[in-house]
């Protein structure tokens, strides 16, 4: 039984209901047609984790997007 987590940061309304869904039916289908597993058999987990709880390189994931936006506000 093929097993599969998939982690994102949620991001404002990121990932949407739909977006998961696609997620999962394209997770499912591309396990079944690369390992030949059942798509009855495969499961899908999407954990979504909190910026906060999230880090990069020291930071949190919430401060480096800060970050980020204020740059591309500075250049614009």
């Amino acid at each position: 039984m093929p097993f599969v987590k998939i982690c994102v940061t949620k991001e404002g309304d990121s990932p949407s209901v739909e977006q998961k869904e696609k997620m999962i039916s394209g997770v499912t289908k591309l396990i079944s047609e690369i390992l030949g597993r059942s798509a009855q058999n495969t499961v899908v987990i999407i954990d979504e984790i909190d910026m906060n709880n999230y880090g990069i390189a020291g930071e949190s994931v919430k401060n480096l997007r800060k970050k980020q936006k204020e740059q591309k506000e500075v250049k614009c």
